[in-house]
């Protein structure tokens, strides 16, 4: 069998309702989310990347608010995994092996030179001249 990567693919795999460190048990879940839901129905406008991605914004608005705000760890603890399982989703929504680009671009990273800012370190693909 392929590697899953749709709502269909992903619901078939039984998962654990708590954590176990599993990659299969978030893509699950957050698959039977869409799954119960419906997002991809045309009347539920299919996956709209653009309001996904509005919706993205949003989430990182709230997960910014609670960091500068100094709200509760447990409060930015939940902003983050809203933004997470909004990840995940897109990749359902796009039908993308996130698991796969994740190690992909993991190992392209990690060849990277950092430099360090004013604001702290940085890490990406640079061109041109260093300062």
């Amino acid at each position: 069998m392929a590697r899953p990567v749709n709502v269909d693919d992903w619901i078939q795999i039984e998962a654990q309702d708590s954590p176990d460190g599993s990659w299969y048990t978030m893509m699950s879940r957050v698959a039977a989310f869409h799954h119960k839901h419906d997002f991809a129905s045309k009347e539920n406008h299919g996956h709209d990347m653009g309001y996904r991605v509005a919706l993205t914004v949003e989430e990182l608005g709230e997960f910014a608010a609670a960091i500068t705000k100094g709200k509760p760890d447990e409060e930015a603890a939940e902003e983050l995994a809203d933004l997470l399982i909004l990840v995940l989703g897109h990749s359902l929504a796009m039908k993308i092996d996130l698991e796969t680009e994740f190690h992909k671009k993991m190992d392209r990273i990690m060849t990277r030179d950092a430099r360090r800012g004013r604001l702290g370190i940085r890490v990406t693909e640079y061109t041109g001249e260093k300062s």
